[in-house]
């Protein structure tokens, strides 16, 4: 083979190769993760109780969350959660206990609530997204949390009570 007929044959397969690599290199087109929208799931009924009264302050419609993967998970991935529904944390025994928001896509208020049943902190307007901490201060046996703004809307505080039942 003549040394002209080498190089040729030699540029092509180059060619070829580096037609391959930049085609082989492209980024493919990606299609969105389609996933399933969560939905609510009605468990039980709750209602917050003035301290002191018998006058409610909210009714709501729960879902409950007390095996390890709801209480990881809780609301994250929702994208939205209707005024009279609301997420009820359930532990075992009253202890320190710190959320987050992460992957929960909007602000919620979160009320922490003792063994007696009884608010002993609200945290309220958490952001979406954020993963820092938020502690109950103090040891609680169960968590309530609703869309930010209306533990202010409803006049929730610190001392209020709450009523539960599951379905």
């Amino acid at each position: 083979m003549s040394d002209l007929r080498y190089s040729r044959l030699l540029m092509a397969l180059l060619g070829a190769f580096l037609l391959l690599m930049v085609t082989g290199c492209q980024e493919e087109k990606k299609n969105p993760i389609k996933t399933e929208t969560i939905s609510f799931t009605k468990e039980g009924e709750l209602q917050v109780l003035r301290a002191g009264t018998d006058s409610v302050l909210a009714d709501l419609d729960i879902e409950i969350a007390e095996t390890d993967y709801e209480t990881q998970t809780g609301l994250m991935y929702r994208e939205s959660m209707e005024d009279t529904q609301a997420m009820w944390f359930v532990f075992e025994t009253e202890a320190m206990h710190s959320f987050y928001m992460k992957n929960t896509l909007f602000p919620l208020d979160i009320l922490f609530v003792n063994e007696e049943l009884e608010i002993v902190t609200v945290a309220k307007n958490a952001q979406p997204l954020d993963e820092a901490g938020i502690s109950s201060g103090v040891p609680v046996r169960y968590v309530l949390e609703i869309k930010a703004g209306l533990a202010d809307k409803w006049g929730i505080s610190e001392g209020d009570l709450i009523r539960y039942s599951r379905n």
